[in-house]
């Protein structure tokens, strides 16, 4: 396959942790890449250098803020334009961080709600006609505790949960041209605020594979499921057993 005829991918939040990983996997894929990035520019030029040193014209940047509507149509026509194609939507960006109800604004309402469910769902329908000229896929970054809350962190948690639903609801209604499926991360990288030793062992005790898991785990499982032509409207966990709940002492 040319480069000129190899699929293209988006990747949403993708110059650094996750996103970075999931942009280099394609790429070792054969796919041409799309690096989305907010603030990170440095990060994504960075990233892109790299990429293109490997394989010319094979990756490119572009900047957007998710909570703003007019930044995301932008998105969304200059990744189109960007390869003159898109076979692959990955919804990784996302804000994290604990809202106690006492102390949560509607500017975490806005920001949680914006980055996780909002963006995705509107950044999917402009891509939608593209996406579906290509039988192409859409995938979600879901969470775990989109089903299981999380202490403290309620905007955030049903914010997944409703970016879970909207992979199920988008799976029946974009087929059969498009496959939407879902990956929610357990304990895979620490959150950039730091947490107590303490309470990283306390997240390990509820994993039955007792430790965490890697960046690559997240982009092998984006890989199979473009790989897997049938599977469609699905959450894959990749958590370690984590969401199996607490084991019980007989």
């Amino acid at each position: 396959m040319s480069s000129s005829d190899s699929p293209v991918a988006l990747v949403t939040g993708s110059a650094k942790r996750l996103g970075k990983q999931i942009i280099c996997k394609l790429h070792q894929a054969g796919y041409r890449v799309i690096i989305h990035y907010h603030q990170s520019a440095t990060d994504a030029n960075s990233l892109a250098d790299s990429l293109n040193g490997q394989r010319p014209d094979s990756a490119a940047t572009l900047q957007a803020n998710l909570l703003d509507n007019q930044q995301v149509e932008q998105l969304a026509s200059q990744a189109q334009a960007c390869f003159n194609r898109l076979d692959v939507l990955v919804n990784n960006a996302s804000s994290f961080y604990p809202t106690p109800l006492g102390s949560a604004t509607l500017d975490n309402w806005d920001d949680l709600f914006g980055s996780n469910v909002k963006a995705p769902y509107f950044l999917s329908k402009a891509l939608a006609p593209a996406l579906a000229a290509r039988n192409g896929c859409i995938i979600n970054m879901v969470d775990i505790h989109a089903q299981q809350p999380l202490q403290d962190h309620s905007i955030y948690c049903m914010a997944k949960a409703a970016l879970l639903m909207m992979t199920k609801s988008l799976a029946r209604e974009l087929a059969p041209t498009i496959r939407v499926n879902g990956i929610a991360p357990g304990a895979i990288l620490w959150p950039s605020q730091q947490l107590a030793e303490a309470d990283k062992a306390a997240i390990l005790q509820q994993i039955p594979l007792q430790r965490t898991g890697t960046p690559e785990d997240i982009a092998n499982t984006v890989l199979f499921l473009l790989q897997s032509p049938y599977i469609s409207g699905q959450i894959i966990a990749v958590d370690g057993g984590r969401s199996l709940g607490a084991a019980q002492k007989a």
